[in-house]
């Protein structure tokens, strides 16, 4: 187990390095245990044996706190053979640290917001990593309060999860809080899943129709009009008739329709002077579109 070496930015982790490490090898009972008065005649075997163990305990932990120190950093902390003691002078070195580490802590807490790139448990045992940091800094966070701002942290996605917790009476502990907002995590992503599938079902869908009617169409004829082989060989046809041999304008018939009818042309200079006889063709200055009153 290797103790983070110790520099001038990173006193407070370096601390929990070396806490986690001389208690994982079980070398942290000087630190526990207050140093027994030195051995006499009268000690007892078991006072003798209590000894023993806090000097040695005593004895490692010293070196391998001074071991985990940069040179630079060891040499301006007033040497002790007391674990305790040595241990407070670093912390003495390093208050002025803490300050500034602690406002860096704060600042990197109230900015962090889950962006989805991590799972949701890792954004939460992130927050809770750092929240338990202000306890070592005189600053502890309580466990209510961080779930709070936990939730303040979720994107706007989680907003129906917030307002649903809001409006209960029950608090979460940490472990619920956890358990929570994973499931919610798992249902947005199978909401998303289902959303996209849809989407491109329907796309599908309506790309098949499309080649589908292109597929099926066929051209319309009107029985009633001229043929393309009409076209080709006489360029006459008569519109009101519908009939090949003459233009419109010389049918006779249409002619005598028009006599019949009335072929009046009033132009309408003012949009909104409509009086105007429907069985004319009329024309609006201001109009985009002309067109008939009578069909």
């Amino acid at each position: 187990m290797e103790i983070e070496t110790l520099t001038s930015e990173n006193h407070s982790s370096w601390k929990d390095s070396l806490m986690l490490t001389l208690g994982m090898l079980d070398f942290d009972h000087a630190l526990i245990e207050a140093a027994p008065l030195g051995l006499t005649d009268k000690r007892t075997p078991e006072d003798k044996m209590a000894y023993e163990k806090w000097q040695r305990s005593n004895k490692m932990c010293l070196m391998l706190i001074k071991n985990s120190i940069s040179p630079i950093i060891r040499g301006g902390i007033p040497d002790s053979p007391n674990t305790k003691a040595y241990l407070a002078s670093v912390e003495e070195q390093f208050q002025g640290t803490s300050k500034a580490h602690a406002s860096t802590l704060i600042l990197k807490l109230v900015t962090t917001k889950y962006d989805g790139r991590t799972s949701i448990c890792e954004h939460i045992l992130m927050l809770s990593d750092m929240a338990r940091k202000f306890k070592g800094l005189a600053m502890e966070i309580s466990k209510g309060f961080l779930v709070h701002f936990i939730m303040t942290s979720l994107p706007s996605a989680f907003e129906a999860f917030k307002v649903n917790y809001n409006t209960q009476k029950d608090k979460w502990s940490m472990s619920e809080l956890i358990a929570m907002t994973v499931q919610e995590e798992e249902r947005l992503k199978q909401e998303k899943l289902n959303v996209a599938y849809l989407v491109a079902a329907e796309s599908k869908k309506q790309k098949g129709k499309f080649h589908k009617k292109e597929s099926n169409k066929v051209p319309k004829t009107d029985a009633s009009a001229p043929s393309s082989s009409n076209k080709s060989t006489s360029k006459s046809y008569c519109k009101f008739y519908r009939k090949v041999g003459h233009k419109q304008s010389e049918c006779s018939s249409f002619k005598e329709w028009l006599a019949k009818k009335g072929n009046h042309l009033n132009m309408i200079i003012e949009s909104f002077n409509l009086n105007v006889p429907t069985n004319t063709w009329w024309f609006d200055s201001g109009s985009m579109v002309h067109v008939t009153n009578s069909i």
